[in-house]
């Protein structure tokens, strides 16, 4: 069985899923350092090429990871908007929301100019707010469990999220 991790943006999926993968010595990835090791900076291939043609190798990348078992899997914040993505992935695996206020997001994202989504609209909080609106339900619906991270630590996280799998096996 895969541990999935899916969330917004800036809500420690990568370091929390580093962290899972130590504690149950599992291999890691995170899918957009996938693509940016096989195709490029992520920003350049949405300004270059659109959000669906990124949306399109995120899919190629589910196919590939799905495949395989005993993975923790740090997705991009909208890789499960794709209901395919997530169908592959629970064929194989448990995804956890990692869940967190809109105010400890805009904290952790506003400095970050790397994410194209937010990136040169000069409304990082109103964009924020917005795309936090349109993929919470999603993410609660495909989610199998849902970890709150506001206030607590990476360790707590990584934590509970082991245990949380452990008792679904």
């Amino acid at each position: 069985m895969n541990i999935i991790l899916c969330g917004m943006m800036g809500v420690g999926k990568s370091s929390v899923g580093i962290h899972v993968a130590k504690l149950t010595r599992r291999r890691w990835y995170d899918t957009d350092i996938m693509i940016g090791d096989r195709y490029g900076k992520i920003s350049d291939i949405f300004e270059f090429y659109g959000e669906a043609h990124f949306r399109s190798l995120e899919a190629q990348i589910v196919r590939e990871l799905a495949k395989q078992d005993e993975l923790v899997i740090s997705t991009g914040g909208g890789l499960v908007l794709i209901h395919e993505n997530c169908e592959r992935l629970k064929q194989n695996g448990k995804i956890f929301f990692l869940r967190a206020s809109f105010e400890t997001l805009l904290q952790r994202v506003r400095a970050d100019d790397s994410r194209p989504l937010l990136k040169d609209t000069g409304k990082t909080a109103e964009r924020l707010g917005a795309l936090l609106a349109e993929r919470t339900p999603i993410y609660e619906s495909v989610a199998d469990y849902i970890v709150d991270t506001d206030n607590k630590g990476l360790d707590e996280v990584a934590a509970e999220i082991v245990a949380l799998a452990e008792g679904a096996q």
